[in-house]
């Protein structure tokens, strides 16, 4: 089309200048098709590269809206499984949470029963204890009881003798005879207080103890042994006199005892 429009203006040069001949008019005419044959050439190439390029145009927007579709649909497939992965975690985390919370409960509930069997087993043992605190001084009143019995008032008493405590010996017989005065054994408990002091060489407080047992029990069998005593503890205090008289009536009273032999024995030293 465009050649069309620049061949009419040659034309009419041509036709006006009134030089061009015939064969020369053709030769234009010729070249003037050539030219549009060239042009309705070029107008098809156009059109087909038009046409493919809008074709390839059209293919690549289509591939590409495919690839964008493919990629939408994989984004929205990640979104949902990812939607789909949350809720799951959300679940599990409400699930998890109620454990939590269940836990909780039962170990505030273990809390709650061992602060209660505790209280129990404190209140038990409180009991207990009161319990073994009566028993504890029932024992105290019976152990006390037994102390004090006669019997067990005086073995404990020699038992200090023997082994040497003249003190808490002393205390011991001195303790028996206050409370059993009258008792068989209260003449042989002033005795052995006697002989505590005779072993201390004491022996001012051994003739008084001694003394006691002459006077107070003089029915007794311990009453010769405490004339000897007394006798002794008057040779020791270099008192002959008064040791001469007491074992004389020691013999006189008790000849065939024990005692009396030794009496002799004494005299022939003085």
């Amino acid at each position: 089309m465009q050649m069309t429009k620049v061949s009419a203006p040659f034309l009419a040069l041509f036709l006006l200048a009134g030089c061009a001949g015939k064969s020369d008019f053709d030769n234009l005419r010729r070249e003037v098709d050539d030219m549009r044959s060239h042009q309705s050439k070029a107008d098809r190439d156009l059109s087909a590269v038009r046409s493919e390029s809008k074709e390839g145009i059209e293919k690549s927007l289509k591939d590409a809206q495919k690839d964008a579709q493919k990629e939408l649909d994989a984004i929205r497939k990640g979104s949902a499984d990812f939607q789909a992965s949350l809720e799951a975690m959300k679940v599990d985390q409400q699930v998890l949470t109620g454990k939590v919370d269940d836990l909780v409960l039962q170990g505030k509930k273990q809390v709650d029963d061992l602060a209660l069997l505790k209280e129990d087993l404190e209140r038990r043992l409180t009991l207990l204890e009161q319990k073994l605190q009566g028993v504890s001084k029932e024992q105290e009143v019976v152990q006390k009881q037994v102390a004090e019995s006669p019997d067990v008032l005086y073995q404990s008493g020699l038992e200090a003798f023997r082994a040497g405590d003249m003190k808490k010996a002393r205390e011991l017989f001195s303790g028996f005879v206050d409370r059993y005065p009258k008792q068989g054994l209260a003449s042989n408990a002033v005795y052995w207080v006697g002989e505590s002091y005779y072993s201390e060489k004491n022996y001012d407080q051994a003739i008084l103890e001694f003394q006691k047992v002459i006077k107070n029990y003089p029915d007794k069998e311990k009453v010769a042994s405490a004339m000897l005593k007394q006798g002794m503890s008057f040779i020791n205090l270099k008192d002959s006199k008064s040791a001469k008289y007491i074992l004389k009536e020691l013999i006189k009273q008790f000849p065939v005892s024990e005692e009396a032999k030794r009496a002799k024995d004494q005299l022939k030293g003085l």
